[in-house]
């Protein structure tokens, strides 16, 4: 029977309590206006915003590129190993409080290494941060490493090659920033060199980037996630590749509102990706901008595509499923699902 939950209380303590995996989430992107405040004190980086409020204020995007401006801006803030712990740590709380077993986190080397700022900054407090969130809460992490497709792809590689020493760290490539005229194909040497060294390919695409960037991602990249991924249904063949694979999609809804990807949440074609039997999973990209994090993402396309039980519990699962841990970790955490979900 399809049970549809009501009132907010419900669904929200049900969607919390809920065990699921995050696989979009860009650390960078989970940098809160207060704690963008105390590293800028910290390190002695000056703002062009006078206090928290108007940082929010400036959280009005047009397009991803307007995001963009303001994302990079923002991790200037991000100098030293305590930053990156910090950061880290703030959003793997948040993630434990809101039911994720398993987060695969994307990070942006190019973004920092470009300041003078190597792997050995936020690497050491990237991972230190996991391991004791690890023991702390139990929730399991992992690192993957982005490309930033508006620089060369030979840039891609170059960041690959200097990564080499922090791979044991590192589990998946995935390949971001400005989609629009950056095809997959233009990195298809960095990705290559990703795969040989046993790291699991993934790739932003269909976003706002055409349907014909979901299939370069595939071909060229042998992307085993699609990244966001909605505008596959623009193409039917591509959709009924994806359903035949499996292939799972990462889904971002409050980012795709943001972003003006759909004008009004209600529009969203999360559930019509469902019922066309894609593996969709809800994620939060960069949460501190759009306005909520993994749970606030399950809630908010239930209310507004009215999301059964059922269908949010598929969601969950298919997260489980596609994350990159150990089979026999996924296995588990999927018994736990079925059994809070009876």
């Amino acid at each position: 029977m399809r049970e549809t939950l009501t009132g907010d209380t419900d669904l929200a303590d049900f969607v919390r309590g809920m065990p699921k995996a995050e696989l979009h989430l860009h650390i960078e992107g989970t940098l809160e206006p207060e704690m963008l405040f105390e590293l800028a004190g910290r390190n002695g980086v000056e703002l062009p915003f006078e206090d928290e409020a108007a940082v929010r204020a400036a959280y009005s995007f047009t397009d991803l590129q307007s995001f963009l401006d303001i994302y990079y801006q923002g991790a200037a803030v991000l100098q030293t190993t305590q930053d990156f712990y910090d950061l880290m740590a703030a959003y793997l709380r948040r993630a434990h409080a809101d039911g994720v077993r398993r987060a695969e986190m994307f990070f942006d080397p190019q973004t920092h290494t470009e300041r003078d700022v190597g792997f050995d900054v936020f690497m050491e407090g990237f991972t230190a941060a996991m391991a004791d969130a690890e023991a702390q809460c139990g929730i399991s992490s992992a690192l993957i490493m982005c490309f930033l497709r508006h620089l060369p792809g030979e840039a891609a590689c170059e960041t690959f090659r200097a990564a080499e020493g922090w791979l044991d760290g590192i589990i998946g490539v995935g390949l971001d920033s400005s989609e629009v005229d950056h095809p997959p194909e233009d990195f298809a040497e960095a990705y290559a060199m990703a795969r040989a060294a046993g790291l699991r390919p993934v790739a932003h695409a269909g976003e706002e980037g055409p349907p014909a960037y979901i299939t370069g991602a595939l071909d060229a990249l042998g992307a085993e996630r699609i990244d966001h991924g909605v505008r596959c249904t623009e193409d039917p063949d591509l959709v009924a590749r994806l359903v035949a694979a499996q292939t799972p999609l990462t889904v971002c809804p409050l980012s795709n509102l943001a972003l003006c990807v759909v004008d009004d949440l209600a529009d969203h074609n999360l559930k019509r990706l469902l019922d066309a039997g894609l593996k969709v999973t809800i994620n939060s990209d960069d949460p501190a901008y759009f306005g909520g994090y993994v749970a606030d993402n399950y809630v908010a396309v239930a209310t507004a595509l009215g999301l059964s039980r059922e269908e949010l519990a598929r969601c969950a699962r298919n997260s489980l499923e596609a994350c990159f841990a150990p089979a026999a970790q996924k296995q588990a955490w999927v018994a736990e699902l079925d059994a809070y979900v009876g």
